[in-house]
């Protein structure tokens, strides 16, 4: 629905009011690439320092027994009386001993990230947030809200009890998202159960406001519901996990006020200074239309016949398959050829065999009288 010029405004009731343009910033590029990647280093600078105590393992007097006692060299506890004495100390390998390379605080916690990349993901998200598609993808409950992205009217700004706002939410078709975050609602696997986070649960529905009149206190005990200001939207708040697509409930004044905050493709934004909205590298992703535009399949040559090649080939051997061995060795041909030929001749008898001893023939009467007479 992000192609649309106007977006519905919604009374509390879910009735259709009146009709707001719809801003640049849903139009934007949606990079899920970029979004992941600033995801991951935003979330780091939340982070809280952490380590182990400085003399952790080294609470004890300990010493080398050194060489010669047929022990290890590692530092034992002095005394006696105890089963601690003797015992060895201070190694990673030890009892009682420190961890190896102990955690410090000086842990470079935090990822300087670049502010035109973190407004480009922030872009990308509040973009993604206008496709039902990807805001389903993302297990959000959207089947029975009227319009997406959901614009409600700016009463909801002044809405101060709960009851009130689940009401409002009930109204807009939007509470089967709260629903769903309820019966999420498990104990988290691990250590963390005992460090005050002991339940882990879905998120629901992130409402967008331009003016705190009550809004922010109505909604805050109402599971998986988050409330932000418009002019301070927060990546992990639209992408959470850096997935793109988390249901957004607009107010009127808020969605009024994106053009301000990301400007349009012809004015820069007014609140980020000299902030423009990132332009598509193409205006068509779908290469595959492109490709089989008639534009394109006029100036292309025809496809050749389609060469199947087998999967594999079969290893011949030269030496049992002529076809392969003439491949490997053209002069086999002739080699073979002539020794045939010679093959032939030896069985006739009429070649002269090299190498071996001739048969004795006797010389006749006239070579021997023509070579005494001489």
């Amino acid at each position: 629905m992000a192609s649309r010029p106007v977006v519905q405004v919604r009374s509390l009731e879910g009735e259709s009011t009146s009709t707001l343009p719809l801003p640049a910033v849903f139009t934007a590029p949606i990079r899920n690439d970029v979004v992941a990647q600033i995801h991951k280093s935003v979330a780091k600078n939340r982070r809280q320092a952490y380590s182990v105590a400085e003399n952790a393992g080294h609470q004890t007097s300990a010493e080398s027994w050194g060489t010669g006692r047929a022990v290890a060299r590692i530092p034992r506890v002095g005394g006696g009386g105890t089963h601690r004495s003797g015992q060895a100390a201070f190694g990673n390998m030890c009892r009682g001993g420190r961890m190896f390379a102990p955690t410090k605080i000086w842990r470079k916690w935090h990822v300087k990230v670049n502010l035109n990349q973190k407004r480009f993901a922030t872009v990308s998200a509040v973009a993604a947030t206008a496709l039902p598609s990807l805001v389903l993808a993302r297990g959000h409950r959207i089947e029975s809200v009227s319009e997406i992205p959901l614009v409600v009217s700016s009463s909801i700004e002044s809405i101060t009890k709960t009851k009130a706002a689940v009401a409002a939410l009930q109204g807009l078709h939007a509470h089967a998202d709260v629903s769903k975050v309820i019966a999420s609602k498990k104990i988290r696997a691990g250590k963390g159960k005992a460090r005050g986070r002991k339940h882990r649960q879905r998120r629901g529905p992130l409402i967008v406001y331009n003016e705190d009149n009550g809004i922010v206190k109505a909604f805050r005990n109402i599971p998986g519901v988050e409330t932000t200001n418009v002019r301070s939207l927060n990546l992990l708040q639209l992408a959470p996990g850096g997935h793109l697509g988390r249901f957004v409930i607009w107010t009127e004044g808020a969605f009024a006020l994106l053009d301000e905050v990301f400007g349009t493709y012809e004015t820069g934004s007014t609140l980020k200074r000299g902030y423009n909205l990132p332009i598509s590298k193409v205006t068509n992703p779908d290469v595959t239309r492109i490709i089989n535009s008639d534009e394109i399949q006029a100036v292309v040559r025809a496809a050749g016949s389609q060469l199947t090649k087998r999967p594999f080939s079969q290893k011949k051997n030269p030496l049992k398959n002529r076809a392969v061995l003439f491949r490997l060795n053209p002069y086999a041909k002739a080699q073979i050829r002539s020794s045939i030929v010679a093959e032939q001749k030896r069985k006739a008898g009429t070649v002269v065999l090299g190498g071996k001893k001739q048969p004795l023939v006797k010389a006749g009467e006239g070579f021997t009288s023509n070579l005494l007479s001489a």
